[in-house]
């Protein structure tokens, strides 16, 4: 708290402390240094200060001095100096902001203990002191929030007093002082350790280490009362409670009522709201407060300090959370600190093992270089004693041959010359070429490639920078649905989930429980799949990943495309003359000719059934029904291309018709209100018609596979109007085989 009772100019206790109008305290000594007055004919101050810039009197800044000073703080107290009198200056105070009050820019060469800037006095140049002088005005700036307020003729006495905060302040010193008084009465040391505890009985104050000394808790002393010190907060008395002690006047005793401050001998009664300050009934009989919504003083401080307990209570639960978190953030220091032991320990024991593995592979590339150099040894010392041998050989040889050339006898060595000749010749042919060269050589051909090792070595570093793969993605399988032949999907990352995700990987099967495949890589977190079988199951699983890999998947969910059909005609993929309407489900044409329109769904495996019913019918047209493909040609008549296969039908036979080959002629025709329906047997891979119910001639086509999609062609002379979602005819309808 103690903070909280210092002035912001001075750092000391508050003394006297008045309350400035934008709710801040100062003390009114420090007020009357940061207070500034400003004659209006003063023109030597700097241009930066003239707006609202320091001008003390020529006198007082020539020769400044004790006496000076107190003349300035009493004209401030009262405006006695020039302008003081001056009827626009009386009863006004106003606010200004640092830009529009021309006093929030200044260069203060002076600075208080608290850090606070007080403006020093500017001498006046040689020859101003004669100057005349105009009225001033003055003015005092918050140290805190730096907003100026202008004096009126009251000067600093206009501004009220916080008396509740000097009460405060005289209570907080008496019990600092009562507390530093209570010292330890039985302490050998010097001075004496502050006391921890008095005994009510003994009436004696201990520290602690005394009292568990002298004092214990046992025998005689176990009934004995402790207490907390005098001054100490809990004490009864004590700086807390605000009683005080000793010569210091108690809260409700010989404290004097606080009387009006225009008029001296008046108690305040009543709270002007308007002005926000208390007031006495004189006040309010003379007119200055008569309009004002003024209150009872009794009811307004009951008031304001049920709103005070009520923000207190805010910020006292702040206050509660602030201390958990501080506990909390000292378990977490106790955490990092345990943690990084053990990340120290596992970083030693990571270090040591690839020690050891180096150690290990150290060991392994010595065993190599030893089998290597005694290989080389082995081989030396066996050319070294063939060598030797076949050298001792040679020189015996030489020098037998030389005792034989010093013989004289003739015949003698003819008898032995061929034979030592031969000898010769063969002890030379031993020393062919390469034999006096060493088979191995002094150097090892073992080269170690500790580079990459050494760079890994180099690059060995934490990963904790690095992100890791994404979390597994969680399906909503309240947002999964399904629709004819296309399924939707979401998902989204689990909560609290800090990994970025770059995108996801959504993958579907068959349909028949086959592979799984890719149909979506996005950063959306909704997918539709289009174009699937119908009456086929699916499933489907999502993955995240991002720059550092791919994440695990999902949960697989399980779902079931439509038993049957709905599909409507497609407007986007029409002819141009093709009239679309009842919601696309009806067709005609606008010319003569025949034109196509394609259905919106696909199909590639299943059985399907659709009808057309016949709304108008004509002067006897040739309207076509049947598949085709998506790049059918669209300004003829169906099946006269290899992209469609159709029956085209009159109002008395029908013919069935694919790249414009007809075959089949069938009697029995259409006319208004007849019924034409299509068999589309994808499992067996035929085509099949319908003319009010009964079968028209044999299945149309068989053999075909692929993707097909319902067509018609027409001219306008026809209007059908198109009906799906039908269940197969149970003439047709095979029994479904049971899925293993």
């Amino acid at each position: 708290m103690e903070e909280e009772l210092k002035c912001p100019v001075c750092g000391s206790l508050f003394r006297e402390p008045i309350i400035l109008p934008c709710s801040h305290n100062v003390c009114l000594p420090c007020a009357r240094t940061i207070a500034v007055q400003t004659p209006e004919s003063e023109q030597h101050l700097p241009a930066l200060l003239h707006p609202r810039g320091p001008a003390p009197p020529a006198a007082a800044a020539a020769a400044p001095g004790p006496g000076a000073a107190a003349g300035s703080a009493a004209c401030l107290d009262s405006e006695c100096a020039a302008g003081g009198g001056g009827g626009d200056h009386a009863d006004k105070l106003s606010l200004h902001s640092e830009t529009d009050s021309g006093y929030g820019s200044y260069t203060p060469s002076l600075k208080s203990p608290n850090g606070v800037r007080v403006l020093p006095l500017v001498p006046a140049p040689p020859g101003a002191a004669a100057a005349p002088r105009g009225p001033a005005s003055s003015s005092l700036t918050c140290p805190q929030c730096h907003r100026s307020a202008s004096l009126d003729q009251r000067g600093l006495r206009g501004f009220q007093r916080n008396r509740l905060l000097e009460a405060i302040v005289q209570r907080y010193q008496q019990g600092r002082a009562a507390a530093a008084a209570a010292k330890c009465q039985l302490c050998d040391r010097s001075p004496p350790e502050p006391a921890a505890v008095l005994c009510e009985q003994c009436e004696v104050l201990y520290c602690s280490a005394c009292q568990l000394r002298c004092h214990p808790a046992r025998g005689p002393f176990a009934k004995h009362r402790l207490a907390p010190p005098p001054g100490h907060p809990g004490a009864p008395g004590g700086g807390g409670d605000g009683g005080g002690g000793g010569g210091g006047k108690g809260a409700g005793g010989g404290r004097k009522l606080p009387t009006c401050a225009e008029h001296d001998l008046e108690n305040y009664s009543m709270y002007c709201v308007s002005c926000r300050s208390p007031v006495c009934y004189q006040c309010l009989e003379e007119g200055k407060h008569g309009k004002h919504d003024v209150k009872a003083l009794g009811a307004m401080w009951k008031q304001h300090k049920a709103q005070l307990s009520q923000a207190l209570n805010g910020v006292s639960d702040k206050a509660k959370e602030a201390k958990e978190f501080l506990v909390q953030l000292k378990n977490l220091l106790q955490q990092i600190q345990e943690n990084g032991l053990d990340y120290e320990a596992c970083l030693v024991a990571q270090c040591d093992a690839l020690v050891d593995a180096l150690t290990r592979q150290k060991a392994k590339l010595l065993t190599k270089v030893t089998k290597e150099r005694e290989h080389k040894l082995k081989v030396v010392w066996d050319q070294i004693n063939h060598c030797t041998l076949k050298l001792r050989q040679s020189t015996g040889l030489m020098e037998y041959c030389l005792e034989v050339i010093k013989e004289n006898d003739p015949s003698g060595f003819l008898q032995i010359s061929d034979a030592l000749i031969k000898r010769v010749q063969v002890s030379q042919e031993q020393w062919v070429k390469g034999a006096l060269e060493p088979k191995v050589s002094a150097e090892f051909d073992l080269t170690l490639d500790s580079e990459p090792l050494l760079q890994s070595i180099h690059q060995l570093d934490f990963i904790q920078m690095k992100c890791r793969v994404p979390p597994v993605p969680l399906l909503q399988l309240e947002k999964c649905c399904t629709r004819n032949n296309s399924v939707t999907l979401a998902w989204r990352m689990p909560p609290l989930s800090h990994n970025p995700v770059e995108g996801y990987i959504l993958e579907l099967d068959d349909g028949d429980g086959g592979q799984f495949r890719e149909v979506y890589v996005g950063k959306e977190t909704l997918c539709t799949i289009d174009g699937l079988h119908f009456n086929s199951t699916y499933n489907a699983r999502v993955k995240a990943f991002n720059s550092s890999g791919v994440g695990p998947y999902s949960k697989t969910v399980i779902l079931q495309t439509s038993d049957v059909a709905w599909f409507t005609f497609d407007p986007s993929s029409a002819h141009r003359d093709i009239v679309l309407s009842n919601d696309n489900q009806t067709a005609t044409c606008n010319s003569y000719d025949d034109r196509v329109v394609l259905g919106t769904a696909a199909f590639s495996k299943g059985v399907h059934y659709w009808e057309l019913h016949v709304d108008r019918y004509d002067n006897h047209p040739d309207p076509a029904f049947g598949i085709a493909r998506i790049n059918v040609v669209k300004d003829m008549m169906l099946g006269k291309d290899d992209k469609a296969w159709a029956m085209y039908v009159d109002n008395n036979r029908s013919w069935f018709m694919h790249c414009n080959s007809h075959t089949n002629r069938t009697e029995g025709g259409v006319s208004k209100g007849a019924t034409v329906g299509v068999l589309l047997d994808l499992n067996k891979h035929n085509l099949t018609f319908y003319i009010n119910g009964q079968q028209q001639g044999p299945p149309a086509f068989e053999n075909i596979e692929g993707v097909f999609m319902p067509a018609l062609s027409l001219n306008r002379n026809v209007q059908v109007t198109l009906h799906t979602g039908l269940e197969v005819p149970q003439c047709v309808k095979q029994p479904k085989v049971p899925n293993n």
